[in-house]
């Protein structure tokens, strides 16, 4: 077998040989070589010392040298390049109290995580595979090197690796680790939400983000997203649905494109549901209010995951309207533009396609042309640049105050009644006309 190395990857390689010194590629960059993808990273594992490797490179920075890691320059790129190592005992689930040189390849990767990124390669002696990793290649499968609990007790945010490796590769994962990943589960509330959140964001961004179920079933997402499992257990007996609360969103997020806004967004656009819940006398559930609950909600739950302040943003307006069924006319269109905002007014029709391919096929096609429909009238309303803010306003503040209108208050209520009356009129947004009417609405409020 032979892995294609970046130029400067040999180098480094070749620069460590030469000094007598063992030198691989090694994890992530050779199992996604081995499986045809583009690894994003390529490590490099050595026998050398870090005061060893920063001698013989002109160039280096000392990223994480108590770990053994020292990222070398060449050619312009960082390449991290790590010293062969025994970890201590871990101390919080998640890293180890000190760390031991080896000389020791297979030491060093005994300590890894899967047996698919504990595989090493070098031209010279081609690939090292002491674990089985090719073999859970081939089987398609996620197994922990050695004893899951002690890879899982060692660093719990393995345990949520773990799904997130199987939703990006599409595999399975081996009986005895989901073994071990069950019962060590509650370790991940000692992880940080910055590495949950990341982790996370990967497994929802994957090719199969209804792998999360496999989370729910493991017990994870008790852990880490409690509500999910909530609407899991809540169902919705309404002839709009054949899915319960939880199966509709894991479809959800599987019908957009895997956009970490767009994804967030269908994780997390019923979560209002459980709360909303009502059951009429039919025996049909109704979720009346679940969009505004969902979006408080949802700011919690980013929020606790440390997301930042403009994703928040954006999800939180994408989940308080992705309900709003506005007709394919454009002065509806032109108030939904108002709320969502023009740059998320592209993302609110591809959340309400998806809710609607997860939704029952009843009255499916019917839903799915008034979307397009609704989109072909933004389209022409944002084309023709028609007035959908306060920024499109033939006024403004400032021409409010010349006016004689010089109250603070009194100028924004001004100009967000103009521009309820353009969004409904736009042959009203006139300086002339807007200028008479806000100065009416003024004296009125005296």
């Amino acid at each position: 077998m032979k892995i294609r190395m970046p130029a400067t990857v040999r180098m480094v390689l070749d620069s460590l040989h030469a000094k007598g010194y063992e030198a691989y590629v090694v994890g992530g960059c050779v199992r996604d070589s081995i499986l045809g993808r583009r690894p994003e990273d390529w490590d490099i594992t050595t026998s050398a010392l870090p005061e060893q490797v920063k001698r013989i490179f002109a160039k280096t920075v000392d990223t994480g040298i108590e770990h053994g890691t020292v990222t070398v320059l060449v050619g312009g790129r960082a390449h991290e390049v790590t010293t062969y190592r025994i970890d201590g005992k871990y101390k919080d689930s998640r890293h180890p109290e000190n760390v031991t040189f080896t000389a020791s390849l297979s030491e060093d990767l005994k300590r890894r995580d899967f047996t698919i990124n504990a595989m090493a390669y070098n031209e010279e002696e081609g690939l090292i595979d002491l674990y089985g990793g090719m073999d859970d290649l081939q089987r398609r499968c996620i197994r922990c090197v050695g004893n899951p609990e002690e890879r899982f007790s060692e660093d719990a945010l393995r345990i949520l690796r773990a799904v997130r490796f199987s939703a990006q590769l599409n595999f399975g994962i081996d009986p005895e680790t989901i073994a071990g990943i069950v019962k060590l589960a509650p370790n991940l509330a000692k992880i940080s939400a910055e590495r949950i959140c990341a982790e996370l964001t990967k497994l929802i961004t994957s090719d199969h983000p209804e792998y999360l179920k496999v989370a729910y079933q493991a017990g994870i997402t008790k852990v880490i997203l409690p509500e999910f499992d909530e609407m899991m257990r809540t169902p919705q007996n309404n002839p709009h649905h054949m899915y319960n609360v939880g199966e509709h969103t894991l479809v959800s997020m599987a019908e957009v494109k895997n956009d970490r806004i767009l994804r967030f967004t269908m994780l997390l656009h019923d979560v209002g549901k459980p709360a909303c819940r009502t059951t009429d006398a039919n025996g049909i559930d109704h979720f009346k209010g679940h969009g505004e609950k969902g979006a408080a909600m949802a700011v919690k739950i980013m929020r606790r995951l440390k997301m930042d302040n403009d994703t928040i943003r954006q999800v939180r307006t994408l989940i308080i309207y992705h309900d709003w069924r506005v007709m394919p006319e454009e002065r509806q269109v032109r108030h939904l533009i108002n709320k969502v905002g023009k740059d998320l007014f592209p993302l609110f029709i591809k959340v309400q396609d998806a809710d609607t391919m997860a939704q029952s096929e009843w009255k499916r096609e019917e839903k799915l042309r008034r979307v397009i429909k609704v989109a072909q009238v933004g389209e022409k309303v944002l084309g023709e640049k028609q007035c959908v803010d306060l920024k499109g306003l033939a006024v403004n503040g400032k021409d409010l105050i010349e006016a004689g209108i010089s109250k603070g208050p009194e100028i924004g209520a001004c100009l967000e009644k103009a521009l309820d009356l353009v969004l409904d009129d736009p042959e009203k947004n006139t300086r002339e006309y807007l200028l008479g009417y806000c100065t009416r609405f003024a004296e009125s409020r005296e």
